[in-house]
């Protein structure tokens, strides 16, 4: 305001040429004018000045409250299923039956495909007879040896013979077996890319089984945490593509810790949900530090000085500093272990360039 007037009277001075007394009474004026002006700014700034040092700043407060406060260790895993196998054959072979559908539920031992042994039963039919004659003249000479006709070494060929044959046909009837595949576990068919006239090579899969009823959530977790974690533990698992959670316990953690990885791992069994899947992922919150009856604050209202941290809050109207000492932090969440008491308004919104003293509203 005051350059302003200046440029004023120069501009002035200027437009009306030489002093004469009119140019004079004119630059007496606008002094005066200026003069009028400057009074008018300072009381304007004093009374400004005044009204803003009693201003009430307007804040949002935090009630401290006492409760349970948990610490969690989040870490990603996946649902898998205690008995998810893949099927292998135990013969070569061309598949000639398939009994089973993709979808299907199957018991252990089922057979789900039979292979080709055409050649095998035939060498079976061939023996069976050699053993029938050959168990009927065990029985003849048998008979002739109980009347004590006949010599001993008569009566041990025959059965000797029989019972050699015999061991031949039981091994007939294990190859047999290995020629129909049976199914391992109580599942469903969750794989099936075998069809009739593919030949199949043992170790070579193409069936998956899967046990739906028994699934388990696992994870790796860093060595660092091997002294805090143990079977028992409280644990939340958030299964988000089933869009599911539970609160359930630790089932199970290695006691030995993986030397490439430098980590250990935990398992969780889960209920038999139709939703869980095997290989979904799981996300585990683990509690490794809980206290009851403890008083938190939110982070956001933590303050630091070279003095350590500390708290404004809203005391009688007025903002008070409160020097703190913070323990652990969780999900935006302080435990506030000195200083403190249930009741506090911590201020949480509007404590910037508050000081000590100054008159809060909330």
């Amino acid at each position: 305001m005051r350059n302003f007037i200046y440029l004023t009277v120069i501009v002035f001075l200027a437009a009306c040429g030489s002093g004469d007394d009119n140019k004079k009474a004119q630059l007496d004026k606008l002094k005066k004018e200026q003069a009028e002006i400057n009074a008018k700014i300072v009381k304007l700034e004093a009374e400004l000045g005044s009204n803003q040092d009693t201003l009430t700043k307007d804040v949002n407060v935090y009630e401290v409250k006492s409760s349970t406060f948990k610490n969690y260790i989040e870490i990603q895993g996946r649902v898998d299923a205690e008995e998810n196998v893949q099927v292998n054959p135990e013969a070569a072979g061309v598949l000639t039956k398939i009994f089973v559908n993709i979808g299907q539920n199957v018991s252990k031992g089922q057979v789900i495909a039979q292979i080709d042994d055409a050649v095998l039963r035939q060498s079976m039919a061939q023996l069976q007879t050699q053993l029938d004659l050959a168990t009927n003249l065990y029985n003849r000479q048998k008979n002739l040896w109980d009347q004590k006709i006949g010599t001993e070494v008569q009566f041990l060929n025959a059965k000797t013979q029989k019972e050699g044959l015999e061991k031949q046909m039981a091994v007939l009837r294990q190859q047999a077996a290995m020629y129909k595949v049976k199914s391992p576990i109580n599942g469903t068919i969750d794989q099936l890319d075998w069809k009739i006239g593919m030949a199949v090579q043992p170790g070579a899969p193409g069936v998956r089984i899967v046990n739906a009823n028994d699934l388990k959530a696992k994870a790796l977790l860093s060595e660092t945490y091997a002294s805090r974690i143990d079977k028992g533990d409280e644990v939340e698992i958030i299964i988000p593509d089933a869009k599911d959670s539970l609160t359930t316990k630790i089932s199970f953690t290695s006691k030995v810790i993986d030397p490439a990885s430098r980590s250990f791992s935990v398992e969780v069994n889960l209920p038999s949900k139709k939703i869980y899947r095997p290989n979904m992922l799981a996300v585990l919150r683990i509690v490794d530090y809980e206290k009851a009856n403890a008083l938190t604050v939110p982070i956001k209202a933590v303050q630091k000085s070279e003095a350590g941290d500390y708290l404004l809050i809203a005391d009688n109207g007025k903002a008070k500093r409160v020097a703190v000492k913070i323990g652990n932090v969780y999900n935006g969440m302080a435990e506030v272990l000195s200083s403190l008491n249930a009741g506090d308004k911590v201020i949480t919104i509007g404590f910037n360039n508050l000081n000590e003293g100054d008159l809060v509203k909330f």
